[in-house]
């Protein structure tokens, strides 16, 4: 009988299989497979599924004049409103010369390629 134990990369679980030679106690191998694959599939379940968070935004340059449209990531701290979301883009705007006039919207994953168009060489540049 051999023990061996597999860490999941960034959790603070271990998972022990031991293999048993079915002539042994009459546990085959293919029980220690499913037994894998049951832990495997209760971590993939229980780890949070958590969307990025973006806002898009209108921005000017003064002399000459110059206004953009752009899609930002911002920290998930900034995603509850559009000031927090101002908060964490016109410092990074501001870094090139640009000055944030609003943030239009603040949204998940799933309006993000809609966007992409409309943001062209602006889109998650900032």
């Amino acid at each position: 009988m051999t023990a061996e134990s597999y860490q999941i990369t960034g959790r603070n679980l271990w998972l022990v299989i031991e293999y048993h030679c079915a002539a042994d106690h009459g546990w085959p191998m293919k029980h220690s497979i499913h037994i894998l694959a049951l832990g495997l599939g209760l971590l993939v379940i229980s780890a949070p599924a958590h969307a990025a968070c973006y806002a898009d935004y209108k921005a000017k340059k003064d002399s000459p004049l110059k206004l953009h449209y752009g899609v930002a990531r911002i920290p998930d701290s900034s995603c509850g409103s559009r000031r927090a979301a101002a908060q964490a883009i016109a410092p990074r705007l501001a870094s090139s010369g640009w000055t944030l006039l609003n943030i239009v919207s603040v949204f998940e994953d799933a309006g993000l390629n809609g966007r992409k168009a409309n943001a062209g060489s602006f889109f998650l540049r900032y």
